[in-house]
């Protein structure tokens, strides 16, 4: 650990120089992660929530339904659309108020993007359970590498280039099915689900070992990312199996 330097923590927190989370002492390094895991349970309460009134006002379910049956490259542009902007607000924040803009229209292009998706689910029988079993399902993914990360102290930002690399092949073939019309099946679904799994840890091992202790807003955005893409993609698994019951 490096030596504690008090001027060094002392800069204002909203210029985004509060020093590395793994350098601080225990206190700022305990109150930066709870900061980060609230604003991330924040962000999901928010997500539900959005959800829940868009599916409860048919003069927003409709159009939004609308829109993404009119064109399902919707969809995919959407998605680069609010990981891109995602990415940069979480690497290039400077101030906690351009940090909260970042995660706030995240979460509002991602609870207009999972619309198609819950709605498909919801029209499953009852008795299947798929939206539950799939947020169950992710829950547990993402609190076991959670749990890994913290308990070992691994830092995996050397996953950074393979992970990036994955994506683009990823979207690669995801345009490559919308051209051809070639079905992205459960192979895939499993794949990116993987992905995810290996961004969660990225991410996590990130908050740990390379974000700032002011950044929690940003780190947060980082996490939530990443869950709502696994969220998907395991929701689309479990509509599979349901599917085939």
């Amino acid at each position: 650990m490096n030596n504690y330097n008090p001027d060094y923590y002392e800069q204002d927190t909203t210029a985004g120089g509060g020093g590395f989370a793994i350098d601080a002492i225990a206190a700022d390094r305990a109150t930066f992660i709870r900061k980060t895991y609230a604003h991330l349970a924040g962000a999901i309460l928010l997500f539900m929530g959005l959800e829940f009134i868009i599916f409860s006002t048919p003069a927003l379910l409709r159009p939004v339904l609308g829109l993404f049956s009119a064109s399902p490259w919707i969809i995919l542009v959407a998605f680069l659309g609010a990981s891109w902007v995602a990415s940069s607000m979480a690497s290039s924040a400077k101030s906690l108020g351009t940090q909260y803009m970042g995660l706030g229209l995240y979460i509002i292009a991602e609870a207009i993007i999972f619309v198609p998706i819950l709605f498909i689910a919801s029209q499953f029988a009852p008795e299947a359970h798929v939206i539950p079993v799939a947020a169950v399902i992710t829950l547990c993914i993402f609190g076991g590498l959670t749990a890994y990360v913290f308990v070992t102290g691994a830092d995996f930002s050397f996953m950074g280039g393979f992970l990036t690399i994955a994506m683009f092949a990823a979207i690669g073939i995801a345009i490559g099915g919308a051209i051809f019309g070639f079905s992205l099946g459960i192979w895939f679904t499993g794949a990116m689900i993987l992905l995810m799994s290996g961004f969660i840890l990225y991410d996590t091992s990130n908050i740990l070992h390379h974000y700032d202790t002011n950044q929690y807003v940003s780190a947060a955005l980082a996490l939530f990312a990443a869950v709502a893409t696994l969220f998907w993609y395991v929701l689309r698994l479990v509509m599979m199996f349901s599917s085939n019951d």
